[in-house]
């Protein structure tokens, strides 16, 4: 199995005390958690696309370019890039500088968003948001796969003639996932291409993801795909790890009640109102290492997945994040990545190569975070 750290930068106050960190040092705070995600090991970060509510993701290629800058192997992604509301264009060539600047490491999702206040933002109607979706994709692989691209107009794109992006990829076209979160079309879109699904399992029981996964499945057999690379991806709710399982929802407990409390919003509402339901039946990771490892174990059962996304609770300090992520690096991912075996981005996968540094074998997560911790000290 894989792992990627996924922030969607929530911009919401501490529940509990009330504190609020202004905007410049929440955009700080994701940066630098993708840095310590790469020096602990993490195989890739992830930033989310926002446009409605208390997120300051807006800019997701602009975040992504800042940690391009400051990072080297870990693979940069997104969760998701809203292309329904985007021009598909300035999607090819903003994701394509970034891909430049990391040298290969780029890989993008794509979704319709789950924010319905949106579509009014761009002018959009929210009825037209699948067709939305399936025309821009369609432009958009090919303003990464050739040039001087001829484009005929549809209801949802312009018309292009001659159009070349520039830049071009770092070395062919980066790999489209496809966001699930609640309804068949994305999975289907995704298997009619032969792409791979990330599947939110977030908001929703288990059970309801798992039909999503299905459908991709029987509709990647459909379309004739080799299902060697029928990857699937997968969220999660907010991670805490504690000794105990006790001690993890005595201290977590109280702030995911009232950050449920509080962001209860169209699209993003969860029916695990306290955190004794989100451990026992919804996405939550909290509890004690192993809780967390077999709590994977089951979506893994229900989904085959291959990588896994997880979220830090963004509104505790820093600090206390920071040693979150390393817990999980060191307690949690050796485990899973021994129990969950992947060929996503090792041998016999297609994009390995994209880029060489990136994909490779991992050495001991206990040693990385020891020698991460060290460098981080004295940095």
């Amino acid at each position: 199995m894989r792992f990627q750290i996924l922030d969607i930068v929530p911009y919401y106050a501490d529940p509990i005390t009330g504190r609020q960190v202004s905007p410049a040092e929440r955009l700080s705070q994701t940066v630098e958690l993708a840095r310590r995600a790469e020096r602990l090991g993490i195989d890739a970060f992830s930033v989310g696309e926002r446009h409605a509510g208390r997120f300051l993701s807006s800019s997701p290629s602009v975040l992504l370019g800042a940690i391009a800058a400051v990072t080297s192997s870990i693979r940069l992604q997104t969760g998701v890039t809203v292309l329904s509301v985007l021009d598909p264009v300035r999607v090819a060539e903003d994701y394509a500088t970034i891909d430049q600047l990391s040298h290969g490491r780029l890989e993008i999702t794509i979704g319709k968003g789950n924010e319905v206040a949106q579509f009014p933002l761009f002018g959009l109607e929210i009825d037209d948001q699948w067709e939305l979706l399936a025309d821009k994709y369609a432009l958009l692989r090919r303003l990464w796969r050739e040039t001087d691209v001829d484009w005929a107009a549809t209801p949802y794109t312009r018309s292009q003639t001659g159009t070349t992006t520039l830049p071009r990829p770092f070395a062919g076209a980066p790999r489209v996932w496809h966001g699930s979160a609640t309804t068949l079309a994305s999975a289907a879109l995704a298997a009619r291409w032969g792409d791979p699904l990330f599947t939110a399992n977030a908001i929703q029981p288990l059970r309801n993801y798992a039909v999503l996964v299905q459908h991709y499945r029987d509709e990647y057999a459909r379309h004739g795909h080799d299902p060697r690379y029928s990857y699937i991806g997968a969220g999660s709710g907010s991670l805490f790890i504690a000794d105990t399982t006790q001690q993890a929802r005595d201290l977590y407990g109280p702030v995911y009640e009232a950050l449920v409390a509080a962001t209860n919003v169209p699209g993003n509402n969860t029916p695990f109102r306290d955190i004794d339901h989100a451990i026992a039946e919804g996405p939550a990771l909290v509890g004690s290492p192993q809780q967390v490892i077999d709590k994977i174990g089951r979506f893994h059962e229900a989904f085959g997945h291959d990588l896994q996304s997880v979220s830090l609770p963004t509104t505790l300090p820093t600090e206390q994040q920071h040693e979150l992520l390393e817990r999980f690096a060191a307690e949690v991912v050796p485990t899973a990545r021994r129990e969950f075996p992947t060929t996503l981005w090792g041998d016999g996968d297609p994009y390995a190569e994209r880029p060489s540094v990136a994909g490779g074998a991992q050495a001991d997560a206990a040693a990385v975070v020891e020698a991460a911790r060290a460098e981080l000290v004295g940095a």
